[in-house]
């Protein structure tokens, strides 16, 4: 897997240095060469970074499985005597809190380095920090009952214990993205009413064609960390919330923020959203399966690291080796998101003005510096969105 996607790696580098100084035709007039020299300069910095954490994650998986570590973590804390419930969850959250801090370096390097260079990185030292610990404490608080249930679950439920468990997380699931926005999302960062005006009658009216009614329209901070913007839909049911960054605010038109949010309501009037929950959860419960087989057959535990395995320890590696077997699926979950965005573009062509998607979209890829030529291998493998060049062409033809 490390190969592969150090390759595909590789290939993305390649296709963006090689057309780095000639611009898409398609986006000659609102792009300028330096902008996207920019693109393809700072795509080619992510990149590196990328790969450096491919190596260390790759390194720390061989570590902590064929190397023993997790077996010495196990121990580690196995003396502090415990009762087994309370052992496997520190146990666990110690192995959350060890691949954080391994992958600090390439995190900081990444926001104060090149997200810096680039001109998009606004996180002062001190909002990073109280960022990463009100993350650490909320994995805490939420996940480590959520790990205490179903390491009960698998001490006390029999053999059908991963369904039981598998039903917890689902539970633990919708509730978290329940509950999203009105306490946890607020916890990093300001949210405020959309002010009366030009802007809000748009949003207004992108609703009312859409059918889509909302608990309310949020305007956030997202300048304090990032000079990207962004746009999202958040919660269920009567909670059901629209939230823009203010940086996407301050870049386009009301025209523009509507087609964007037509988009996005594509997606929700299209059940694309409904859909990936239940692939989500489809994918958790063969996951739980598989772990609940795998409980039955100790040498699979064994060949990796693990020679006694207690729950907490068949819990940990099969969540470090799943990304390992799940990685040959990418493309088929890549392709499937791209239709959808393909479909939502659709919804919004016919809910709004596809000239204003269209243009919209070349401003945030321009403002983004995001490319505009990747590479097809590397985009079918690892991208969620279709190509800039390709999404343009299906809203305006081929010709423009």
């Amino acid at each position: 897997m490390l190969g592969m996607r150090l390759l595909l790696a590789a290939r993305q580098i390649l296709s963006v240095r090689r057309h780095r100084d000639t611009v898409p035709a398609p986006f000659a007039l609102a792009i300028s060469a330096s902008e996207h020299s920019k693109a393809a300069d700072y795509t080619a910095a992510r990149l590196q970074v990328g790969r450096v954490d491919l190596v260390i994650d790759a390194a720390m998986l061989l570590i902590l499985t064929l190397g023993g570590g997790l077996a010495t973590l196990d121990r580690l804390v196995a003396g502090w005597a415990l009762s087994p419930i309370a052992h496997g969850v520190v146990t666990l959250l110690a192995l959350m809190l060890l691949m954080t801090l391994v992958g600090l370096p390439t995190d900081l390097w990444r926001t104060f380095g090149v997200e810096a260079r680039y001109g998009f990185n606004r996180m002062t030292p001190v909002l990073y920090l109280t960022d990463a610990l009100r993350s650490s404490l909320l994995t805490v608080v939420l996940g480590g009952p959520l790990i205490a249930l179903i390491l009960l679950l698998m001490r006390a439920s029999g053999p059908l214990w991963w369904l039981y468990a598998w039903a917890s997380w689902t539970v633990f699931g919708l509730s978290v993205a329940f509950f999203f926005p009105r306490f946890i999302a607020p916890l990093f960062n300001k949210f405020r009413p959309l002010e009366a005006g030009p802007l809000l009658d748009a949003v207004v009216r992108v609703m009312t064609r859409c059918g889509y009614a909302a608990d309310g329209v949020s305007v956030m901070d997202g300048s304090r960390r990032s000079s990207h913007g962004n746009a999202y839909f958040t919660g269920f049911g009567a909670h059901k919330r629209i939230v823009l960054f203010d940086t996407l605010i301050e870049r386009l038109h009301p025209e523009e923020v509507e087609a964007v949010l037509a988009h996005e309501l594509g997606h929700f009037r299209l059940h694309h959203i409904v859909r990936r929950l239940v692939l989500s959860f489809a994918s958790a419960f063969v996951g739980f399966a598989a772990l609940g087989y795998a409980a039955t057959r100790p040498e699979w535990f064994a060949a990796f690291g693990v020679p006694a395995p207690t729950a907490h320890a068949m819990l940990a590696l099969f969540l470090l080796v799943v990304p390992v077997f799940l990685f040959p699926f990418s493309p088929l979950s890549g392709w499937l998101s791209r239709r959808d965005e393909y479909a939502a573009d659709r919804f919004a062509a016919a809910h709004a003005e596809a000239s204003d998607l269209a243009t919209a979209l070349v401003k945030l890829y321009r403002d983004n510096a995001s490319t505009l030529t990747p590479d097809s291998w590397y985009s079918a493998w690892n991208d969620s969105h279709p190509p800039a060049l390709a999404r343009i062409q299906a809203l305006t033809g081929p010709t423009s």
